[in-house]
């Protein structure tokens, strides 16, 4: 028996006769934590690794001082039934609810009379009626801007955001195609496109745009009500994620890195780790493309290298603490500035002593992803001001940047066919994560979709039930 054998055998996690199948995944982002929790709720035995010390992939937090700091602001939508699925199976829906109804303050500050507050909100009424009196009242466009959208909604609602010619396509092309201005795109489509997709209507495809606006604003009245964690995103993707997988009975090894995967000669397959050789029957890749083609063995994929070229796109996060409140909502978004949206993190992060810490959201942030913090504090903190008066003359007693130069994957025109499914030409090993072939830009959302499909191609392959969580997919 060679050493890596005995280290396999006495940990337990070669399998014997008799005994359960045992699966291994790789990654402890939400994708691998949902796979995970599914396999494991099967009867699979499930040993999880994750490199870093905690769980939630790029959805943590992380201890500045008194604060506690999410990464990056994230959020989601009603209509995201996976992500849903998550957090009450992990029993923290209760920290991240859902607005009542769609309500999304916008201040433009660029119109040449002065600042001018908008609101996207939509009514208890059927689609698409529920956003039409929000939309004939929204002052940042004009009477034809309102009517055009409105045309380009009915076409929008006609797509099949599956048709491979849509993912051939940019959103802005489709939009000019349909009428709408700069100034529609910029105040309406980009205002919720880039925060989506990450990216701008001229680089965003248009199959992953029709997705998002169609079920998003046009499948039901309230699948665009907006929710988010109003706790740090670690207790929810880390602290009850582990809580939950203890419980299923998933063994969860943190700084436990992957660094080769090989098929045995009895069909089933090893992952070794710097200290330790597992035995596994399935194993799911659950990390991002670039590492997943890193352990790829030769003949898993037809073409492994286009993992490579499935492009990411940066998120930046600017966090400023002020020594009092200086915004009365909890989150407004932002026209005729550089600033995005900006969200009140104060209850969340633990601060103290009658101050307001606020996180800036900005998505596609190539052009300020490598700035230094002495640039962009000048930048951002007067675009503050103009925003929000009550700033104009308030202490700053924190700011600092925190950058995700690979936050998703890039969703250019094209990128649908280079996104791959969950099963592999190699049986027994599968791919999961949200840059996968999900349908979804990269949220949330799709990673647990994600998950679902890696669990479930597992799940048949070892001749176990299972039973998809999401009834539209049952």
């Amino acid at each position: 028996m060679t050493a890596d054998e005995h280290r396999a055998t006495a940990g337990g996690t070669a399998l014997g006769g008799g005994s359960r199948p045992h699966a291994v995944v790789v990654g402890g982002g939400l994708a691998g934590v949902t796979t995970a929790l599914q396999l494991a709720d099967s009867g699979v035995r499930v040993t999880l690794l994750e490199g870093r010390p905690r769980l939630g992939g790029l959805a943590f937090s992380f201890r500045r001082g008194e604060l506690t700091v999410d990464n990056g602001q994230h959020v989601y939508l009603r209509c995201c039934t996976a992500y849903r699925w998550f957090l009450d199976r992990v029993e923290g829906a209760r920290l991240a609810p859902v607005q009542p109804r769609l309500d999304v303050p916008v201040l433009d500050v660029g119109h040449p009379s002065g600042p001018r507050l908008g609101r996207l909100r939509r009514a208890n009424l059927p689609v698409p009626l529920h956003l039409a009196a929000s939309l004939a009242t929204y002052p940042h466009l004009s009477l034809a801007e309102r009517a055009s959208v409105g045309r380009a909604a009915l076409a929008l609602k006609k797509l099949d955001p599956a048709d491979p010619a849509l993912d051939g396509i940019d959103f802005a092309t489709w939009l000019g195609r349909h009428g709408q201005s700069p100034r529609t795109v910029e105040a309406l489509w980009d205002l919720v496109g880039v925060a989506t997709l990450n990216a701008t209507a001229p680089h965003a495809s248009m199959g992953l745009a029709a997705m998002v606006f169609k079920t998003g604003l046009l499948s039901e009245p309230g699948a665009a009500d907006i929710g988010w964690a109003h706790v740090p995103l670690g207790e929810l993707h880390d602290t009850l994620a582990r809580k939950a997988l203890d419980a299923a009975g998933v063994r969860t090894e943190t700084r436990a890195k992957a660094e080769r995967i090989e098929r045995a000669e009895d069909g089933r397959w090893r992952v070794h780790t710097a200290g330790e050789l597992l035995e596994a029957d399935a194993v799911v890749l659950a990390v991002p493309q670039r590492e997943t083609r890193e352990l790829l063995p030769d003949g898993a994929l037809d073409d492994p290298d286009r993992l490579l070229d499935i492009g990411t796109a940066p998120i930046l996060n600017l966090h400023v603490v002020y020594d009092r409140k200086v915004l009365r909502r909890p989150f407004f978004a932002a026209l005729g500035s550089p600033v995005q949206w900006v969200f009140d993190r104060t209850g969340s992060s633990g601060l103290t002593g009658g101050g307001q810490y606020l996180a800036v959201s900005q998505s596609a942030a190539q052009d300020d992803i490598d700035e230094p913090v002495a640039v962009l504090r000048e930048r951002y903190l007067p675009e503050l001001e103009r925003l929000l008066p009550a700033a104009r003359g308030a202490g700053i007693r924190d700011f600092f940047v925190t950058r995700e130069r690979t936050a998703t994957f890039a969703p250019t025109p094209g990128v649908g066919r280079l996104r791959p499914g969950a099963r592999t030409h190699a049986p027994g090993l599968y791919l999961a994560g949200a840059w996968t072939a999900t349908g979804w830009p990269a949220t949330m959302e799709g990673a647990v979709r994600s998950g679902f499909s890696a669990a479930g191609a597992a799940l048949s392959a070892l001749g176990r039930r299972y039973d998809h969580p999401l009834q539209e997919a049952a």
